[in-house]
């Protein structure tokens, strides 16, 4: 099931983002997310009009979604850029599918006109799972991350909605 993430859901969002955070080049952030900051965020998105949703099973939430405006400036107002996690344990089962075609129907819905993912190139399994969403790949921003000593592309994609 797909629903607006709620306040008592940041730990397990911060759980699930925290992992991505502390042992994978997904994301290129290395601080991690503190419950309180999830759920500020979450109560933050939702009154700005844009989502922030779980997936829930039968064992809890095993994932999260949220998008918010690509840049600032009201130039960019109905451009997105979204985030999507899932518990390690649930991929290959749709649950990804959902809850992206939960969140961009959302954002549609409430006047975006495009969506980016920011996928980083330590994340070829991402950069496949926006193209199976009909994400194209915009461009390759060299070397901006760095991360494990490592330095990191990160892929712009999007998605007209």
């Amino acid at each position: 099931m797909i629903r607006d993430a709620a306040p008592d859901d940041a730990r397990a969002v911060a759980d699930i983002w925290n992992h991505y955070i502390r042992d994978t080049l997904v994301t290129f952030n290395f601080a991690e997310k503190s419950v309180a900051d999830v759920a500020t965020d979450m109560t933050a998105r939702h009154a700005q009009g844009h989502g922030f949703f779980v997936a829930q099973s039968d064992v809890g939430i095993v994932g999260f979604a949220t998008y918010g405006q690509f840049r600032g400036g009201v130039g960019y107002a109905h451009t997105m850029e979204h985030t999507v996690q899932l518990h390690p344990d649930h991929f290959g089962g749709g649950v990804g599918r959902s809850i992206m075609m939960h969140t961009l129907e959302h954002a549609k819905a409430q006047g975006a006109h495009s969506m980016f993912a920011g996928v980083s190139s330590g994340n070829p399994a991402g950069v496949q799972f926006h193209e199976r969403l009909g994400f194209q790949k915009i461009t390759t921003l060299r070397e901006v991350g760095r991360k494990f000593d490592q330095w990191l592309d990160l892929v712009l994609m999007q998605k007209m909605l």
